[in-house]
């Protein structure tokens, strides 16, 4: 089933009412986590009984999950073909959706509360992180490997880990600003990540070593 409910034969106003339930979930699971956020809260805030949440979506852990796909879909709906792009342009992807990520604090802290919570055992969302990492980390090692044969890099040795990395920063600034939205520059800080990251592959510098027996 798609994640706004848009299946053949699926009538308006349970695709809306499907699409209300997804987001009061994304205010309850992060503001509370997916433990302590209940069906109950949901149901709340959308007008309906805990049995007419179900209804929609058959049990709290199939709610998470199409929660964190609803997310996936937002990052990439105002995209001509709905998927991240190819190649070097993933880069400027990249940076376009922190800026995008500063303006929906929302959904930025339930795949922060989530996807810290999946690494718990048992947790309903593991497999979904698991895979979303593997997925992202080939498709900016793809990128990386485009930019690299554009720019005349024939060493690229640090791909692997770069691309791990440029996930990793992103995740992390994201933490910081939901904690300090105050003191942290989501988009600006990201944006200098990605550019530090990419320009380290297209052109290494000293090892920090060299800095650290200098010093």
């Amino acid at each position: 089933m798609a994640i706004n409910g848009s299946t053949t034969g699926t009538r308006p106003e349970t695709e809306q009412k499907r699409i209300d339930i997804l987001r009061a979930a994304i205010e309850t699971f992060g503001a509370k986590g997916s433990t302590n956020g209940t069906l109950a809260d949901i149901a709340e805030q959308v007008g309906m009984t805990h049995a007419g949440v179900l209804h929609h979506f058959g049990s709290k852990n199939n709610l998470l999950l199409e929660v964190l796909e609803f997310r996936d879909r937002d990052d990439v709906a105002h995209l001509a073909d709905q998927h991240i792009p190819g190649g070097p342009a993933l880069f400027a992807h990249l940076v376009a959706t922190a800026q995008r990520n500063a303006l929906r604090p929302g959904i930025v802290q339930v795949f922060t509360v989530l996807s810290a919570e999946s690494v718990t055992e048992g947790h309903p969302a593991t497999a979904y992180f698991q895979e979303r990492y593997r997925n992202l980390r080939a498709e900016i090692d793809a990128a990386f490997r485009a930019l690299c044969a554009q720019e005349g890099v024939t060493d690229p040795d640090t791909i692997d880990r770069a691309a791990a990395s440029i996930l990793a920063v992103m995740d992390g600034l994201q933490l910081q600003w939901l904690l300090d939205p105050a003191s942290v520059d989501l988009a600006g800080a990201s944006e200098f990540a990605i550019e530090a990251i990419v320009n380290g592959v297209l052109r290494p510098g000293p090892g920090l070593t060299t800095y650290v027996r200098g010093a």
